[in-house]
């Protein structure tokens, strides 16, 4: 995170701390206009020209192009083989007004007010530099244009039933996500970085991620339990010497305790803002 009066060439470098296993990508997948973007949805208009910042597999953008036909919608991701899956699975669906580009938020490679809305989902929590980031995306607004970001808020997160494994690895999560030169509570920043990028008329909203039932408890604990061993972020936790492969084990096993408890519950809070350029 760029801090205040932190210069560019000052700032810490950055990695994205999750990585592309499968274990991230099967969460990535399931996201939609409706269970990520819903406090956007009724601002979205035929006709409109959308950028998806950070577009991942492409499931949000996919689902963003069907809904403002026969407008175009562009998702922009750095990693070159999660843009092929994205362009892959539009073209599996037969969606043909959205198209996914390898590309960086802080240089996007588009004419000045280009676009109608500018959406970036998860994104800004693992930047470096969220507010040039910002700045980036205002350039490529059309005047009075959109934009949307949502972040969760780590600082917020709540489970049940208590959980030694748990707290350490939100612990951990903070550690690493923070040395990858990110902020994982990027939630609560998200109206303060986006006044100071320059956009007015913010409207400031929040929802949650909530899992409960047997299936959610099993996908993202099961998804945690993998991401915990054989992703990147495990290992950046190892390589930092924030943590160890027998620590990672033990992590693993809580959220393999906690997806199998029936009275295990936990909660995500996300911070949503929309504003004009």
């Amino acid at each position: 995170m760029q801090r205040d009066g932190e210069s560019i060439e000052s700032a810490p470098a950055e990695a994205y701390t999750h990585g592309h296993h499968e274990s991230v990508l099967r969460v990535h997948s399931w996201r939609t206009v409706e269970n990520s973007a819903a406090y956007l949805a009724p601002r979205l208009e035929a006709g409109a020209r959308v950028l998806d910042v950070g577009s991942g597999p492409g499931t949000i953008t996919i689902d963003l192009a069907r809904r403002v036909r026969p407008g175009l919608v562009t998702g922009v991701d750095a990693a070159e083989d999660v843009v092929a899956r994205a362009a892959g699975l539009a073209a599996s669906e037969r969606v043909d007004n959205v198209d996914f580009r390898v590309g960086d938020a802080y240089a996007l490679e588009f004419a000045d007010a280009a676009f109608d809305v500018v959406h970036a989902h998860q994104v800004l929590q693992h930047l470096a530099r969220p507010i040039d980031a910002l700045r980036e995306f205002r350039r490529v607004l059309k005047p009075g244009g959109l934009l949307a970001v949502r972040d969760v808020d780590y600082g917020g997160v709540i489970w049940s039933p208590a959980s030694a494994g748990l707290d350490r690895w939100l612990e951990l999560y903070h550690e690493v996500a923070r040395g990858n030169g990110g902020e994982p509570d990027a939630g609560r920043h998200l109206t303060r970085w986006v006044r100071e990028a320059g956009f007015v008329e913010l409207e400031a909203s929040g929802s949650t991620w909530v899992f409960s039932t047997t299936l959610e408890r099993e996908w993202w604990g099961g998804s945690w339990a993998d991401r915990a061993t054989q992703s990147q972020f495990a290992a950046h936790a190892i390589e930092s010497g924030h943590s160890n492969s027998a620590e990672l084990a033990r992590i693993a096993q809580a959220w393999r305790d906690w997806a199998a408890d029936d009275d295990g519950w936990l909660l995500l809070p996300h911070a949503e803002v929309l504003a004009r350029a």
